[in-house]
């Protein structure tokens, strides 16, 4: 690379901002950590405080949120990569567009929110918005190689989650524990939750549909429960191309502060000795947070914004056991039943809708 990448790590102590510093401290030649930034995690953060001495820390739940944007607009680095949870990720985004720089984004909510805002914001300032979304890096990546007027769709792998095998009966009983039971991934709790409901993969129908400029119809999904194959494009002649890796957020991370160079990664790569491929139709009846996505994406406005939001607040009053796992569909559905209409995306008017979702959402509860 021709100069040293100053790199913003938010949600540093959580599972994307410890492997992005695991990416970054092998290869201190190239990348320099000026900034960390944890929710709550003091213990975890002063850790990565020592690896990296040089970067200013902020612990949001002492300093405020008002420091971490402050921080972002002041130190202008060449790269954030945002691994916050939730919609607490949207104005972290934006401050980090405005600043100039790069994002490496693996906040969903950002672009479920405010796709058309942030987009527009990255074009004025002439910045990349890379994804780090394992399915969403390997379309990036596909892509590359193919113009978009031979793309017949794309194909979202999902791993199923806990309870791919679990009957409507069975769900109506699992309890949180057996929701943070992923069988193939290690995820911070709210997308671990996102992931056996498959709203994760809701949030990423909606994502692709902003990022690839690709309508829903042309956005498939199939359950793949290796984790190993981590999406695919077909092109109109009917070939189908994969990307595949172990599943090690590690890989698209890389991909994404090295962006737009491919270069050598010590990760592990995949071997093929006893390797088992399988693939399943989605089943919508147990899974309905798919079509509830499908839908919004459709209905456009402020409707992702509603989505996300209700199923924030559903997930939230799930794991605090006040509601049960299959509410979190149920809620989600009555609160996009309103009108969500509206062509004025600007950013007050986002978090009016998802300040409003989220009442909604209570109420129902």
């Amino acid at each position: 690379m021709p100069y040293k990448k100053r790199i913003a790590v938010l949600g540093a102590t959580g599972s994307i901002g410890k492997s992005s510093l695991d990416i970054v401290s092998r290869d201190t030649e190239n990348f320099e950590v000026i900034l960390l930034v944890a929710r709550s995690n003091g213990r975890e953060l002063e850790k990565a405080s020592k690896q990296f001495p040089g970067a200013v820390c902020i612990l949001e739940e002492k300093d405020g949120e008002e420091k971490l944007l402050s921080a972002i607009k002041e130190l202008k680095p060449d790269i954030t990569i945002n691994g916050i949870s939730g919609a607490a990720g949207l104005k972290p985004s934006i401050a980090a567009i405005k600043a100039g720089s790069d994002l490496a984004l693996a906040n969903k909510e950002t672009i479920v929110m405010a796709g058309q805002l942030v987009t527009r914001l990255a074009k004025e300032k002439n910045v990349n918005i890379i994804p780090v979304d394992s399915e969403h890096s390997a379309i990036l990546h596909l892509l590359r190689t193919h113009r978009q007027e031979t793309i017949s769709e794309i194909i979202l792998t999902a791993s199923g989650g806990p309870f791919r095998k679990y009957n409507l009966k069975e769900m109506e009983k699992v309890t949180v524990k057996d929701a943070l039971a992923h069988p193939t991934w290690n995820m911070g709790p709210k997308i671990t939750i996102d992931s056996a409901s498959m709203a994760n993969k809701g949030l990423e129908i909606i994502e692709a549909c902003v990022f690839f400029n690709m309508s829903t119809e042309k956005i498939k999904v199939v359950i793949h429960p290796q984790s190993i194959v981590h999406s695919m494009i077909r092109l109109c002649n009917g070939v189908i191309y994969a990307q595949i890796s172990k599943p090690d957020m590690r890989h698209p991370i890389h991909d994404a502060i090295y962006w737009p160079v491919t270069t050598p990664s010590a990760l592990e790569p995949i071997n093929f000795d006893n390797l088992t491929l399988e693939f399943f139709k989605p089943d919508a009846e147990r899974f309905p947070m798919l079509s509830l996505a499908r839908e919004a994406a459709k209905q456009g406005g402020l409707y992702p914004c509603a989505y996300n939001a209700a199923n924030e607040a559903a997930v939230a009053a799930f794991m605090e056991n006040r509601i049960g796992f299959l509410d979190i569909p149920r809620i989600t559905e009555n609160v996009l039943q309103s009108d969500w209409t509206g062509d004025n995306m600007e950013l007050d008017n986002i978090l009016e809708a998802d300040t409003e979702a989220r009442r909604k959402t209570n109420s129902n509860i």
